[in-house]
């Protein structure tokens, strides 16, 4: 009797494990060293348009950045960034502007994506509500991508959102 009982709590504790893993992604805590990858002055092109960034060294709890997004030497979009240092890891709070620095978000709640997970020269983010993922990757020491990922039927999906060529 008592090894039935031993090998139910054991094939109890495998099949949980099983039907768990993959729902959701493991949670590493991270630091913003794992966000120095995106630091410097970059460019690129969006819809036709320039695309301009820049990411400042990490700083004591935090990392600053923008993009700004223009199509014929006119403003389309502004995107202000603050990737801050929490307990569980970096959280970027993204906030996204029209011409005019008119907000697109409410003024008190900007998009807040966590960290879950990062190794060299990348690092995987999900919004809080869990309906996007971003991917940040150095894939070359003069390239910067940013890629965006929707959940499917299949998986997560990611496309280049961004490809940046750093600034000379």
């Amino acid at each position: 009797m008592k090894k039935t009982y031993s090998y139910s709590l054991i094939i109890l504790f495998l099949v949980a494990s099983i039907c768990t893993f993959g729902q959701t992604a493991p949670t590493k805590n991270g630091t913003l060293a794992d966000m120095k990858l995106l630091e410097g002055h970059w460019f690129g092109t969006f819809k036709g348009g320039p695309i301009e960034a820049f990411w400042s060294a990490p700083a004591g709890d935090n990392i600053t950045g923008f993009i700004r997004m223009m199509k014929d030497d006119k403003i389309t979009m502004y995107e202000l960034f603050g990737f801050e240092q929490t307990e569980r890891g970096p959280v970027a709070l993204v906030k996204h502007f029209n011409p005019g620095l008119i907000g697109q978000e409410e003024k008190d709640k900007p998009d807040r994506y966590v960290f879950l997970e990062g190794e060299r020269n990348r690092a995987l983010f999900e919004k809080a509500d869990a309906s996007i993922r971003i991917i940040y990757e150095r894939r070359a020491s003069d390239q910067l991508v940013i890629r965006r990922g929707e959940k499917k039927d299949t998986g997560w999906i990611f496309t280049d959102l961004f490809v940046f060529n750093r600034a000379h």
